[in-house]
């Protein structure tokens, strides 16, 4: 996982995360390598990566994995057998990303510096060179995202990590920092009622459903994910459901949480 997404794996990732000796963690890799002698290759500076050509071949469901390892420190280890007996998972397609360009995003958070790659988007599906300064990741619903600031809007932005295009290049010290964003930096209060077009035993569903105190439920969370938190609670703010069973929550405050949202 982290020769694919990091970009290159250490001796002393191995020792951190599994509590072995130096020497243990070496004879690890180097198993590995007799195992597998075509896919990882000792760089001049140290450490292990992959072989470009087994970056393309390498299966690539882990970028998940691998950025709630970044949040957490643990790898998250899934139990296959287990799951199969208890019940099935809904499975999304998973939404390319270039394992390069998370190399590149990961070193430019550890280093606060800039990065140049090619972003496309609905609005603009020409393929645009952007100078980002990232410094967070963002996983919103079914996709992720990265966070930071973007000189071309001349302010801080979310960019959709499958929308990146190209190679990423890590570029000098960037001067726009997590600090500096003010959005990001911003607590706001959500606060959320059952439907009241819904009759009394219907919303004492949901007051249940989310362990609502006195009918309410308080949600804090950061300015720039606001918009994201109202559409995965299913939560319209400038109008509401024609059925109250499909809107099943208001919000009690939208004057608070207006300045936050992307189409206000």
């Amino acid at each position: 996982m982290l020769a694919l997404w990091q970009g290159y794996i250490r001796n002393k990732d191995l020792v951190d995360q599994f509590v072995i000796t130096r020497q243990q963690a070496y004879q690890d890799i180097r198993a590995y390598q007799e195992r597998y002698p075509e896919r990882l290759n000792k760089m001049a500076s140290g450490p292990y990566q992959f072989s470009a050509q087994y970056i393309y071949q390498a299966p690539k469901h882990s970028l998940e994995h691998y950025l709630q390892w970044l949040s957490t420190g643990q790898f998250y280890a899934p139990q296959p057998a287990l799951n199969s007996v208890l019940g099935e998972q809904c499975s999304v397609p998973q939404r390319y990303v270039s394992p390069q360009v998370i190399a590149v995003l990961t070193d430019a958070i550890r280093q606060q510096k800039r990065v140049e790659l090619g972003y496309v988007s609905l609005s603009n599906p020409e393929w645009q060179g952007r100078i980002f300064h990232p410094h967070s990741f963002i996983k919103t619903g079914l996709r992720w995202h990265m966070r930071g600031y973007c000189e071309k809007s001349q302010d801080y932005r979310d960019l959709v990590l499958s929308r990146c295009r190209g190679e990423a290049e890590l570029l000098d010290a960037s001067e726009h920092t997590k600090d500096d964003d003010q959005v990001w930096n911003t607590q706001v209060d959500l606060i959320f009622a059952p439907d009241p077009r819904l009759n009394e035993a219907q919303r004492e569903v949901i007051v249940h459903d989310y362990q609502m105190d006195n009918g309410q439920l308080h949600i804090t969370t950061r300015a720039a994910l606001v918009d994201y938190l109202l559409k995965e609670m299913q939560v319209k703010t400038q109008y509401l459901e024609g059925i109250p069973e499909a809107q099943q929550l208001i919000l009690l405050n939208p004057r608070d949480v207006k300045p936050w949202l992307f189409d206000r």
